[in-house]
């Protein structure tokens, strides 16, 4: 690839949990009790010119903590595209919930690319709110509080292009401040959104996920997401196993672990 501001994007599954069932990632469903298993995932976006990571995940710590299956650290899972953590200079922060900005000492040379109503919500009086505050992680908080103070904290407030064919884009609705990215691809205009919808389904039912700061964002995020995807097919979730089912593998080695997103879905 030789275009400076098009990428290819990767999804990495770091972790899973097989128990979840349809109650636990729905605001409102029917067959309440029926399965429904939960993915991690980190991405990566990169061309000849520059590398961005998209979240940092949890460390076995955390996934014992919180009875996640951590099938490998974020940082082994960029080992398998050849990428050194201790090397990657840009991380984009999608929102501080535990499950993505655990890890972030594992990237010593990087600058986190953050929206500012994040911050402000993660260290904010919502936190003293146990509804509010059981996704984060003290120790991610003051981490990345932290870094603040050593430089290495940009901040945004709302959409900004980061890089050429890079930019975030605020959501809100899951959290105060989460992001997307959009991407520009060979494909079109992708937009990892991690958190901002975890399921297909929540955008194709437009049936809420279960944790909100607040819902009318996050409806309205969706929609956001549609006008800034090339279509509804460029949009990727945070959390879905379906992705894995969707997107071709990186190699047959790496299949159902590492999943290429800037090609079309199956």
């Amino acid at each position: 690839m030789t275009d400076s501001d098009t990428y290819e994007v990767f999804a990495i599954r770091y972790g899973h949990m097989a128990e979840r069932k349809r109650v636990d990632n729905f605001i409102m469903t029917d067959r309440h009790d029926d399965p429904m298993p939960i993915d991690y995932y980190i991405w990566v976006i990169r061309n000849a010119d520059r590398t961005f990571i998209v979240d940092t995940g949890f460390d076995h710590e955390e996934a014992a903590d919180r009875g996640r299956k951590l099938l490998r650290l974020p940082r082994e899972g960029l080992e398998m595209l050849g990428i050194d953590a201790n090397t990657v200079t840009d991380v984009i922060i999608s929102h501080m919930h535990y499950d993505h900005a655990g890890t972030l000492d594992d990237f010593p040379a990087a600058t986190f690319h953050l929206q500012e109503k994040e911050m402000n919500y993660a260290t904010g009086r919502h936190m003293c709110q146990a509804p509010m505050a059981h996704a984060y992680t003290a120790n991610h908080v003051t981490s990345l509080v932290h870094k603040v103070f050593e430089g290495r904290v940009a901040y945004y407030d709302g959409s900004r292009e980061i890089a050429p064919g890079i930019s975030v884009h605020l959501i809100g609705g899951h959290t105060m401040g989460v992001q997307c990215v959009k991407v520009k691809t060979a494909r079109g205009e992708v937009i990892v959104a991690s958190d901002a919808v975890h399921f297909y389904e929540n955008m194709d039912a437009t049936s809420p996920f279960i944790i909100a700061y607040s819902v009318a964002d996050m409806v309205d995020g969706y929609d956001t997401m549609r006008r800034l995807a090339s279509s509804s097919n460029h949009i990727i979730p945070g959390h879905d196993p379906l992705v894995m089912a969707r997107y071709p593998a990186l190699s047959k080695a790496t299949a159902g672990e590492i999943a290429r997103l800037d090609v079309e879905p199956g």
